[in-house]
């Protein structure tokens, strides 16, 4: 976006389209893709917007995931949740909508790459659906997030990415703490080595992992508490 106050009535419309959403409130729209950087007057840029959206996010997300998985767990639904509502989720979904092609920066913000980058999008999206709630109510921010987050909620491995990951998401949401890995042995030649790996979480009962690397290892013994709380579904023999 460039230095100028507002969308061009193109880019806006265009926009707009790709959102689902006709904004009754232009200015709202343009705050939403205005970074801290561009040197707006106070509060003209979209961190408001991105705390509620957050939230608004969150509630429509776990709206969807509580309809979709009846079986599910609480424990699953949260795994599935926090990987939903994850910056890397929120950026791949600014980049769809090509969203960096209308957010207002400064240079400094336009110079950077990588993760921090990634933040600014998923920042973005989230004000975006501050902004559709604020203008259109709850149902058109609803339909905005169902348009963009119900193919990726239905994935066959939505709630399987790493399980050392999943494993840590979930011990921070029902315990609060991290789980600790120990070695408790290594055997075998230096060519065919085995590790036996602990995981401990503070509140529940260990699990051990023995494989031929130590990060295999922990994934086993992350997977066996996963499997055993219920979170993740134990494959079948033949896998």
């Amino acid at each position: 976006m460039s230095k100028a106050q507002t969308l061009s009535a193109a880019d806006r419309a265009r926009l707009e389209a790709a959102i689902g959403h006709e904004f009754a409130s232009k200015e709202r729209l343009d705050r939403a893709l205005t970074h801290a950087s561009s040197r707006t007057e106070r509060g003209g840029n979209y961190e408001r917007l991105e705390f509620l959206g957050d939230r608004v996010l969150g509630l429509c997300v776990a709206e969807l995931l509580f309809k979709t998985f009846g079986a599910a767990s609480e424990g699953e639904l949260s795994v599935r949740l926090n990987q939903l509502v994850s910056a890397e989720t929120c950026a791949q979904v600014a980049d769809e909508l090509k969203l960096h092609l209308y957010i207002r920066t400064g240079s400094d913000v336009k110079r950077l790459t990588g993760k921090r980058m990634m933040n600014v999008r998923a920042d973005v999206v989230e004000s975006l659906i501050a902004a559709l709630y604020l203008d259109g109510g709850l149902e058109i921010a609803r339909q905005f997030i169902l348009r963009y987050w119900e193919g990726r909620a239905v994935r066959a491995d939505g709630a399987k990415r790493d399980a050392k990951t999943e494993l840590q998401e979930w011990a921070h949401a029902k315990f609060g703490v991290t789980p600790v890995y120990r070695i408790e042995d290594r055997s075998g030649p230096d060519h065919d080595p085995r590790f036996t790996v602990t995981v401990q979480i503070a509140g529940i009962a260990p699990e051990t992992g023995i494989e031929r690397s130590k990060r295999a290892a922990e994934q086993v013994a992350a997977t066996r508490i996963l499997e055993r709380e219920g979170i993740w579904q134990k494959a079948s023999a033949g896998n």
